[in-house]
């Protein structure tokens, strides 16, 4: 399932992902495809709540695949070492 990352992922939108991802391994969805296209910014706790999605997913036999991801968020993710986490494609 593709997931569109808002332009600014901070803690106003980390909430409303959360859900929306745990809504979607409620109905049997288990591996997700983030698209960063539109992202310019993500915060720790955008960060956060991708990495307890991810573990989520893996319990159940899915993965979190990233994606579109421009220089500034792709940096933040090789600062942090996730990207030895996630597959970036």
């Amino acid at each position: 399932m593709r997931i569109e990352m808002p332009e600014l992922f901070s803690v106003e939108e980390a909430g409303h992902f959360r859900e929306e991802v745990r809504s979607y391994i409620l109905d049997g969805h288990s591996s997700f495809l983030l698209d960063f296209g539109a992202c310019r910014f993500i915060d720790s706790t955008g960060l956060g709540v991708i990495v307890s999605s991810y573990k989520k997913c893996v319990e159940t036999g899915g993965t979190i695949r990233l994606t579109g991801m421009n220089d500034n968020v792709r940096k933040i993710f090789e600062l942090t070492r996730l990207t030895n986490v996630f597959e970036i494609i």
